[in-house]
């Protein structure tokens, strides 16, 4: 093998190389994004689930002051 073809099988190889870095770097951008919807979408449920849970809160404490045995 000369050195032209050396050359040439390496540049192919980078050229090879650089596409794929770009498919993983648009890949990654995807999954970050992601992974951010998510987050949102867990604090919202965070959020509701804490409401909920205040409102359980309230009236238990009603139904006790009530004298009523809660259900």
């Amino acid at each position: 093998m000369t050195i032209d073809e050396r050359l040439d099988r390496l540049t192919e190889r980078h050229e090879a190389l650089a596409q794929s870095l770009e498919l993983l770097h648009a890949s990654t951008q995807d999954l970050r994004e992601s992974v951010m919807a998510h987050d949102r979408y867990v604090a919202t449920l965070m959020s509701a689930a804490s409401k909920l849970l205040e409102t359980a809160t309230h009236h238990e404490r009603l139904t006790r002051i009530e004298g009523q045995n809660p259900a």
